[in-house]
């Protein structure tokens, strides 16, 4: 997906994988054994990297100042259809029960909703988006104001930037760990405190309805101290809230009852939430020419971590759901550490300043060979360069060397 959005635009790639992944949220309706499950779950999963197409589509469409905010926004008010969706398909099932259906078809029917919901969102994006503020991409490249890029170029500078590789794993210690909670939560309620599997559904629905507030603000939280502190600002924001975010994991393994359990989760909810919007206030600055391959490998890097975490401490019997959740939460604060080797020359990292002479404009048309620039083709990256200066901060911003004019002017 993020190939795709560097190649074809976000609008196109976006719309296609909804439209293809659509008939199987209503094959679920024809699910009658194990096998049909599983084929059915693997084909709509693909849906997921929808995702990734969304944070490129916020990262393209918004500047520096508030992209931390937008590409929150967007990803955490989309996780929080994961919290929703606990909530509204079992209402959706009842009520068609109640107008008469069998519990056999009941919950069948109910798959038609998010299916029709599917297909309609996609044919809205195809009819009503647009791939970047000036226009879409094949426009765009027919133009001439934009280049058509090769894959091979795109992914290579893409898989290359070592920092996509840590945001990566942090990201799968973020965003990995609400996938592997919201599968243990209820579980671990049901255990821990002998509560009906309703209840235990209604605690663990609340700790994905926490992104309403908690990704946005770890976007808004971002945004607010690279407007001090630049990039640096971003990068310590991050590992801080990821940490705290650790801590409150590993509480709450050891958590003995209800009423403090419950509070400790929606603290840690805020917090793991809000460290995947710090991420991705980051991801875009990380490459222009190769942004979806990055957006795309930090994704990626969230379900990965899901699924290790899944297969280490809450699969079999090896260790009891508080045991995994305290075990995860050490996982969490070891790999969130490599946020300390992020480096950018021009800004500088969590210890060290930026480089002497190395500047915005450097940094992005490293990606593009001299072949390249003459033929024009990095005037985009060139663009953002400019744009991207706000991430200096105010506090490491250089003066400006312009004359001012003080005469006091009237009318």
């Amino acid at each position: 997906m993020g190939a795709a959005c560097d190649l074809v635009g976000p609008r196109f790639a976006s719309a296609s994988l909804s439209i293809a992944t659509a008939p199987f949220v209503f094959f679920a309706s024809s699910i009658s054994s194990p096998h049909t499950f599983l084929v059915v779950r693997f084909f709509i999963g693909f849906s997921l990297a929808t995702f990734v197409s969304c944070q490129f589509w916020m990262s393209s469409m918004f500047s520096g100042p508030v992209v931390g905010l937008a590409n929150g926004i967007a990803g955490g008010w989309g996780n929080l259809g994961g919290g929703a969706t606990q909530l509204i398909m079992p209402l959706l099932y009842s009520l068609i029960k109640h107008m008469g259906s069998t519990n056999f078809t009941a919950w069948r029917i109910a798959f038609f909703i998010p299916g029709l919901l599917q297909t309609m969102t996609a044919l809205s994006i195809l009819a009503f988006g647009q791939d970047m503020p000036d226009g879409n991409y094949n426009n765009l490249e027919k133009s001439g104001e934009k280049s058509k890029d090769e894959l091979s170029k795109v992914l290579l500078n893409g898989v290359g930037n070592y920092r996509a590789w840590i945001l990566a794993l942090t990201y799968g210690y973020c965003f990995g760990v609400e996938l592997t909670i919201d599968n243990v939560i209820a579980e671990y309620f049901y255990d821990r405190f002998d509560l009906n599997l309703g209840t235990a559904g209604i605690i663990a629905a609340s700790f994905g309805l926490a992104n309403f507030v908690s990704r946005p603000g770890g976007g808004l939280l971002s945004d607010f101290v690279a407007r001090r502190f630049g990039m640096r600002g971003r990068l310590w924001a991050m590992w801080a809230v990821q940490s705290i975010g650790g801590l409150l994991c590993v509480l709450l393994g050891k958590m003995g009852s209800l009423g403090p359990a419950v509070f400790v989760m929606i603290l840690f909810s805020l917090f793991v939430q809000a460290a995947c919007g710090l991420t991705f206030g980051v991801v875009p600055f990380v490459s222009r020419r190769s942004l979806g391959i990055i957006s795309g490998m930090t994704g990626g890097g969230g379900n990965v971590g899901a699924v290790i975490t899944q297969v280490l401490f809450f699969h079999g019997s090896r260790y009891s759901k508080e045991r995994g959740i305290f075990l995860m939460g050490i996982m969490i604060l070891c790999c969130t550490l490599p946020i300390m080797l992020i480096y950018f020359p021009q800004w500088g990292g969590m210890f060290y300043g930026p480089s002497k002479g190395t500047s915005e404009e450097d940094y992005y048309l490293s990606e593009w060979s001299s072949e390249e620039r003459e033929k024009g083709s990095h005037l985009a990256s060139l663009k953002f360069a400019e744009n991207s200066k706000c991430e200096r901060g105010k506090r490491y911003a250089p003066r400006s060397t312009v004359p001012v004019d003080l005469t006091p002017t009237h009318g």
